[in-house]
């Protein structure tokens, strides 16, 4: 067997321990440049982590153990084979960070920023963003903690429409843009593009999973309402405990349809950026729920209140 990975492979034709172990060693190498996030099921890197992209590029559909034969094929050497390796882990990292919900987010707000003259992105990688009246290559030294602690410090904005498609709504651009300007002046200069979408995570919990599901069908049928409860939660009494038992059966669309609920469909389907079939089937299930849970009760003013107080800024 050969000492290098390129030896390695022009001897065997196979992936052997050399190579493995070269690819494990470029896998940090691309993470640590380019500040990819671990992949999912781990909160940081390490060699295990490592391994699990190099097995997610071999078994890709379609792909597999070709990207080492293609690359071993195009080398002339082992630093020639390292290059086409890197690049190789690299495409495959972007294309898997893409596939995130805060990767999601990057694009989003990276797009949002290209379309302001107020931000200018830095050359070279990993993507930076600064404002256009920073210095030409001031980058931010600091911790994330203290961006995340500088947005925190922002009062008088807030999200309570999140579309995971098409156009951002426009008080959720002046949101994310009040915190993207405030947090760049405090760095005074170009931040990580990776490090922007942490604070705005952080800022308004947009990644945070859901506790419950509504589930539609193609048609916009509303399926089954699965609700997730914690079984040794004791259930709180009075109108609050009651607004807290039906504000977690409802779904997040369902939620934003609270204060809205003597508009009509065409309404509700502009709120929620849905089919209007769709938005319908939500507006009558969430009328049918809220008449099912306060049929029993007496004083249904002040549920339906506490109910509201739930919906943040929305109007009532």
């Amino acid at each position: 067997m050969g000492s290098s990975a390129f030896e390695e492979l022009s001897q065997t034709g196979e992936l052997g321990p050399v190579t493995l172990d070269l690819l494990r060693r470029l896998v940090h190498q691309v993470r640590g440049t380019y500040g990819f996030p671990p992949p999912e099921g781990y909160t940081e890197w390490s060699d295990d982590a490592a391994y699990d992209v190099i097995t997610a590029m071999l078994t890709r559909k379609g792909e597999g153990r070709k990207f080492v034969t293609s690359c071993s094929v195009l080398a002339v050497d082992e630093a020639s084979l390292e290059r086409l390796f890197l690049a190789a882990i690299k495409n495959f990292l972007i294309d898997e960070a893409k596939k995130t919900p805060r990767g999601k987010l990057r694009r989003r707000i990276a797009r949002l920023m290209s379309e302001d003259p107020v931000y200018r992105k830095g050359p070279g990688s990993p993507p930076r963003w600064a404002l256009a009246e920073h210095a030409e290559g001031a980058i931010w030294q600091g911790d994330l903690d203290g961006l995340i602690a500088q947005a925190a410090r922002v009062t008088g904005v807030g999200i309570t429409r999140w579309n995971h498609s098409g156009p951002t709504p426009k008080q959720t651009v002046h949101a994310l843009k009040t915190i993207l300007l405030n947090v760049l002046h405090y760095a005074q200069g170009a931040v990580r593009e990776e490090d922007l979408a942490k604070v705005l995570q952080a800022r308004f919990e947009l990644l945070a999973p859901a506790r419950f599901i509504t589930l539609y069908a193609d048609e916009g049928t509303v399926s089954e309402l699965v609700l997730q409860r914690s079984a040794d939660t004791a259930d709180p009494v009075g109108g609050e405990g009651v607004a807290d038992d039906i504000w977690q059966r409802l779904s997040p669309n369902e939620r934003l349809l609270l204060p809205y609920l003597d508009e009509d469909a065409h309404h509700a389907a502009q709120l929620l950026e849905i089919r209007r079939g769709h938005a319908a089937a939500v507006l009558s299930n969430l009328k049918t729920t809220l008449a099912m849970a306060l049929s029993a009760e007496s004083d249904q003013q002040s549920v339906m209140a506490a109910l509201l107080r739930r919906c943040g800024g929305a109007p009532s």
